[in-house]
């Protein structure tokens, strides 16, 4: 009996069932929370979303992400890269549902790219003057596209 009313009052407060760990860091438990709402017991909207019908959903909170930072206003900005965070995860839930990529394989790329484009703080490169880092960059963002990186 006791069973039944914990269930249902974890029902009643909109609670999973089975609550995700608490001893999981944030992004990691974030991201368990995105394979629960994409799963088959999920959310039947967060499942049926493709990187196509999302699309509007990502161009939409980088816009409310933007006026947020215009006006300055600390509480709404962290809100809204919170929900970015929920649109990128989900892509790239959706791609590793599919064996393309994972969040991992795109964190691990923009770590070894920025790694690559600041040789200033992790080569012993000079550091030069802003413009010159702005040329460095372009200089290394273009051999970059020309697969010279």
């Amino acid at each position: 009996m006791a069973d039944i009313d914990r269930n249902r009052s974890t029902e009643l407060e909109g609670q999973p069932e089975k609550p995700l760990p608490d001893e999981q860091d944030p992004f990691t438990r974030f991201r368990h929370l995105i394979t629960i709402l994409r799963s088959k017991n999920g959310c039947p909207w967060d499942r049926k979303q493709t990187p196509a019908t999302i699309k509007k959903y990502l161009l939409a909170e980088t816009r409310e992400l933007a006026e947020a930072i215009d006006e300055d206003d600390h509480d709404h900005v962290c809100e809204e890269i919170g929900d970015l965070f929920y649109i990128l995860l989900m892509l790239c839930q959706m791609y590793e549902e599919e064996n393309i990529f994972s969040a991992d394989t795109a964190l691990a790329d923009v770590t070894r790219k920025m790694i690559r484009r600041h040789p200033h703080v992790f080569a012993g490169k000079a550091t030069g003057n802003e413009e010159q880092l702005r040329q460095q960059w372009e200089a290394i963002k273009k051999a970059e596209k020309k697969g010279e990186i």
